[in-house]
């Protein structure tokens, strides 16, 4: 059974070693550091998941979400951010984010958002 592509877009190595760490048994994973790397590679590869950081020098991961969904409306959007704020989470929401989580992210949250996200239709 082929793996599900998942994209890891944060500027924060650590965070990418982390989610690398977790899901590379799961997903096939690719990464980027910005968001214009992200969005090279949502358009050029077939994509299930992005997990988007909010916070990225360049661009604001919202602003990259609302590329994603208006180039791929298909693919999946998690939005991971070190910032817990309601007003944050209803934009994403807004927007077409899948899913929010707060970091530090847990193993446990980080596997439960992306089985959630990935069995909706």
């Amino acid at each position: 059974m082929k793996k599900p592509h998942v994209l890891v877009c944060d500027d924060e190595l650590g965070t990418r070693e982390f989610l690398k760490l977790i899901l590379e048994k799961h997903y096939a994973l690719a990464f980027a550091v910005h968001g214009d790397e992200a969005m090279q590679h949502v358009t050029s590869h077939a994509v299930d998941l992005v997990i988007l950081d909010i916070k990225m020098p360049r661009t604001s991961g919202l602003d990259i979400l609302r590329e994603i969904k208006t180039l791929q409306p298909r693919v999946k959007v998690l939005i991971v951010t070190g910032y817990d704020s309601t007003d944050v989470a209803a934009e994403a929401a807004k927007l077409g984010a899948d899913g929010y989580l707060t970091k530090p992210l847990s193993k446990e949250d980080v596997h439960d958002q992306i089985r959630m996200i990935l069995n909706r239709p």
